[in-house]
């Protein structure tokens, strides 16, 4: 594959969607094929399963069955949409993959990181990320702004106890200090044209090379 995986991730409220469509703009403006999509979803297949996940009403669901929803909806996502656009050579822009599921699921749902791992590899068979943003955000933080958006839909992960959001932000460290050479911390407590500038130059540099 000649393409390049790039994966936003983060805790909730962190501002990685926005910096997202706003770097996708950036890099269409200056010739670049980009893909931009998201996960769980990114094709009908993998949005059905993503509105199962997120329901507000599907509070009964045990966490082994949401980390092999998130992993059934990546396997579906990466075989109709990732792997093909990479093979065309496209910059593809994926908001979430399989660090979301090792520090949710693994980590703050306590499943255990190297379970979590094990399902997500079955179903990756391979495909890992060029690189992987990581925007850094303290819990409280990131619930505030998530409660001051009007626009953003709540979903049932949201709705989660302040302790829960702390396991996930623990976890995104950990896989920070594991994963050194793919994952970038991005300090995302800063004004958003600040974040955008450094993204910008970190992607940039990459495609230069």
């Amino acid at each position: 594959m000649t393409g390049y995986f790039i994966t936003f991730e983060g805790p909730e409220g962190a501002g990685k969607t926005t910096i997202l469509g706003l770097l996708e703009k950036e890099l269409r403006g200056k010739g670049f094929d980009v893909l931009s999509t998201r996960e769980p979803g990114g094709i009908a297949i993998s949005e059905q399963i993503r509105s199962v996940i997120l329901d507000k009403k599907n509070t009964m669901m045990d966490g082994r069955t949401e980390a092999l929803l998130y992993a059934a909806a990546r396997r579906q996502h990466l075989v109709e949409k990732v792997i093909p656009a990479l093979k065309q050579g496209k910059v593809v822009l994926c908001d979430r993959f399989i660090d979301s599921s090792l520090a949710y699921q693994g980590h703050a749902r306590g499943l255990g990181i190297e379970e979590v791992l094990s399902i997500n590899e079955f179903a990756i068979a391979g495909v890992m990320p060029t690189l992987t943003l990581l925007f850094k955000i303290s819990p409280e933080k990131g619930m505030e702004r998530i409660y001051k958006n009007e626009d953003r839909e709540v979903n049932r992960l949201d709705l989660e106890a302040i302790d829960f959001h702390h396991k996930v932000y623990e976890g995104y460290m950990l896989l920070a200090d594991r994963f050194k050479k793919r994952i970038q911390v991005v300090d995302a407590e800063r004004p958003l044209n600040e974040v955008f500038s450094e993204v910008t130059e970190l992607i940039e540099s990459m495609l230069a090379k």
